[in-house]
C-alpha cells in the first residue's frame, strides 16, 4: 500500500484511537507501543494504512490486516 503522504506520529495515533473499538486488544496495545518507540516514516505510513478504514473492512480483509499488524508490532 504505497502512499505519497507522510503521516505524522500524531496523525497515526489519532487514527489508531479512532479504530480502537474495532481492533483486537493485543494489536491496539502493540500499535501504541510501536508509536511510543518513535518509529521511522515507512513504519508510520504502513501502520496508518493498515488502520485506515479498518472498521469498514470485510472479515477476511481484517484478518489479513491483523496478520500484517502482528508482523509490524
Amino acid at each position: 500500500m504505497a502512499c505519497n503522504i507522510d503521516h505524522t506520529t500524531a496523525d497515526t495515533a489519532k487514527k489508531l484511537e479512532s479504530q480502537k473499538t474495532y481492533l483486537p486488544k493485543e494489536l491496539y496495545e502493540g500499535s501504541e507501543k510501536l508509536l511510543a518507540g518513535n518509529p521511522d516514516q515507512e513504519t508510520l505510513n504502513e501502520l496508518f494504512h493498515l488502520l485506515k478504514k479498518y472498521d469498514l473492512a470485510s472479515e477476511s480483509e481484517k484478518e489479513e490486516r491483523n496478520n500484517l499488524l502482528r508482523r509490524l508490532v
